[in-house]
C-alpha cells in the first residue's frame, strides 16, 4: 500500500469515526408466545429493526464511535395474523456513563404494550422525516428520538427538545394516517395517560419544564459530581426531588414522573441508603407519595 493510499484510508476512517450514528442499540425479537410461524420471519424483523436503528443518522450532531448511546429494544410478539398484523410489546432501555466512574445510569426503562404494526418477511422498512411510511418505521423512529432526547436532556438543560419535537411530529403524522385501528391505539391524543402521545405531550409542556431542569441537575450536577464529592452530588439530587411531588400533585398519574421512576427507582434507593437522616426522611416521603406501589422498596432507604 502506498503512502497516498494509507493517508486516504486514515482520513476515511477518521471521518467514519466522527460521523458515527447516534445509537448503539441491541435489538432482539422474542417470539416464544407465537406458534406456527416461521422463525425466519422474526429473524428478518430483528435484522430490519436493528439496521434501521443503528444505521440511520437521526440528527445532524456529530457523535464519535465511543459516544454512541448504549440502549436496547426488545420486541415481544404476542400474536400475528396471516396478513402480517403483529401485536407486540416493546421494552426500551437506555443508559449513559457517569463522569469519573465505571457506572452507567439508566435513563429509560419503559414498556409499550401497544406496539402493533404490519410486517411481512423481508419487508423494507424506512423512515422518511417528511412522510409517514409504515407504523413500524414510525414506532422505531419515535423511540430512537426519545432515547436521544433523554440523553441530551441529561447533559444540558432541555437539550433534548428538538428530538422530542420530532417525536411529536411522528405522533401527529400517525394520527393523521390511515393505519389499522389497533396500530393507531398508542398514538391517540386521549387514549391513555401513559401512551406515546401523552409522554411527548408532557415532555414539551411548559408546565413540566422544572422537571426537565431537574433531570439535567440530577445527572450533570448530581451523579456526575459524585466522583469528586459524593455528599454534594447526593445533596443536589435530594434538594431538587420535590419537583416530582409538585408534578404529581398538579397532575396525578402523570406519565413523565412514572417514566422517570421506572428507570430510577433502584438507583434512588442505592443513592440514599448512604444519605443523611434528613435526606432519607425527605426522599422517602416524596417517593412514597408519588409512587406508592413501590413503597416497600423505598423503605429500604431507611434500613
Amino acid at each position: 500500500m502506498t503512502l497516498r493510499q494509507i493517508l486516504i484510508l486514515t482520513v476515511l476512517l477518521c471521518v467514519q469515526t466522527l460521523c458515527a450514528q447516534e445509537l448503539k442499540c441491541t435489538v432482539t425479537v422474542n417470539s416464544d408466545k407465537v406458534e406456527g410461524t416461521s422463525k425466519s420471519m422474526f429473524e428478518s424483523l430483528q435484522k430490519t429493526v436493528s439496521e434501521l436503528v443503528n444505521n440511520t443518522r437521526w440528527t445532524n450532531m456529530v457523535f464519535a464511535e465511543s459516544e454512541r448511546i448504549e440502549c436496547s429494544m426488545m420486541i415481544i410478539v404476542n400474536s400475528i395474523t396471516p396478513e402480517g398484523l403483529t401485536d407486540a410489546s416493546l421494552q426500551v432501555q437506555s443508559r449513559r456513563p457517569v463522569y469519573g466512574t465505571s457506572y452507567s445510569t439508566p435513563l429509560l426503562n419503559m414498556k409499550d404494550d401497544q406496539f402493533t404494526f404490519q410486517y411481512q418477511e423481508f419487508d423494507r422498512v424506512e423512515y422518511q422525516p417528511t412522510q409517514f411510511t409504515t407504523n413500524l418505521a414510525a414506532l422505531v423512529a419515535y423511540y430512537c428520538y426519545l432515547i436521544i432526547g433523554f440523553d441530551l436532556d441529561s447533559y444540558s438543560r432541555t437539550g433534548g427538545t428538538p428530538c422530542f419535537q420530532q417525536c411529536e411530529e411522528i405522533a401527529n403524522a400517525a394520527q393523521s394516517s390511515s393505519i389499522d385501528q389497533a396500530e393507531a391505539a398508542g398514538w391517540k391524543a386521549f387514549g391513555s395517560k401513559r401512551n406515546r402521545f401523552a409522554l411527548i405531550n408532557n415532555l414539551l409542556d411548559e408546565a413540566f419544564k422544572d422537571f426537565r431542569n431537574y433531570f439535567y441537575e440530577y445527572h450533570r450536577l448530581g451523579l456526575d459530581e459524585m466522583a469528586a464529592n459524593a455528599g454534594n452530588g447526593r445533596a443536589r439530587i435530594a434538594n431538587g426531588i420535590e419537583v416530582l411531588k409538585t408534578a404529581y400533585k398538579a397532575r396525578p398519574g402523570t406519565t413523565i414522573v412514572s417514566v422517570f421512576l421506572d428507570a430510577k427507582n433502584d438507583e434512588l434507593v442505592q443513592l440514599f441508603q448512604k444519605g443523611t437522616d434528613a435526606e432519607k426522611k425527605n426522599v422517602t416521603e416524596i417517593l412514597n407519595t408519588v409512587d406508592p406501589t413501590r413503597s416497600e422498596q423505598y423503605e429500604k432507604i431507611n434500613q
